[in-house]
């Protein structure tokens, strides 16, 4: 989870338009988030340059939201437990429809390398949550953590989108000649299954 470590380091860009949205309910910026990521799903399902250009704005505006949320919420004095929970929910459905927009439009991604990145993403989210339903609090450790997440997505669109558009282009030799956003799914799936891991263990150590 490299990037939470800098989460205070947004305070910057955040902070001063939470403070204008203090009379917002934060669940409605929570559901805008999601709708964000339903439209770069779309984008990435269906591809082409100028998709790919709209996926990439999407992803930006689903996670400023995604962090501008939470900050409304303590600043107004709203944070909740029915908040968490909708704000976790949505942020699934999230995940979900960004890697799965890409995982089942061939023109990027094989869907069995699509659905290993996704079973590594979901995983990770049920061993923090589970840690939580066993009493020993939310799980947010190890090696790929959300904000990593959707900035490795960001990049390896951005890259598929400079280099290739409408696919085509492999990068490798054999089995592993793979496209750009795919080497991206590839990464998610073996650091989100690294991560989904690394939760249980330390889950598991944290009954002794």
């Amino acid at each position: 989870m490299v990037l939470d470590r800098y989460r205070k380091a947004a305070d910057w860009f955040l902070i001063p338009v939470a403070s204008r949205l203090l009379h917002v309910n934060p669940n409605l910026v929570s559901w805008g988030a999601l709708f964000a990521a339903v439209g770069a799903g779309i984008a990435f399902f269906f591809g082409g340059g100028g998709l790919l250009g709209l996926a990439l704005l999407l992803i930006l505006v689903n996670s400023y939201l995604d962090a501008l949320d939470g900050k409304i919420a303590k600043m107004a004095g709203k944070a909740s437990a029915r908040g968490d929970f909708l704000d976790h929910v949505l942020d699934r459905y999230a995940d979900v429809f960004l890697l799965g927009g890409v995982a089942f439009n061939a023109m990027y991604c094989r869907l069995g390398v699509g659905t290993l990145a996704l079973l590594g993403v979901l995983l990770t989210s049920y061993m923090g949550t589970q840690a939580q339903a066993v009493g020993q609090g939310r799980v947010y450790g190890g090696v790929l953590g959300r904000a990593d997440r959707l900035v490795l997505l960001f990049v390896g669109c951005l890259i598929q989108w400079i280099v290739a558009p409408s696919g085509g282009v492999a990068v490798g030799a054999g089995v592993l000649a793979l496209g750009p956003l795919e080497w991206f799914m590839v990464l998610f799936a073996v650091l989100g299954n690294v991560t989904a891991v690394q939760r249980a263990m330390k889950i598991w150590r944290g009954f002794s």
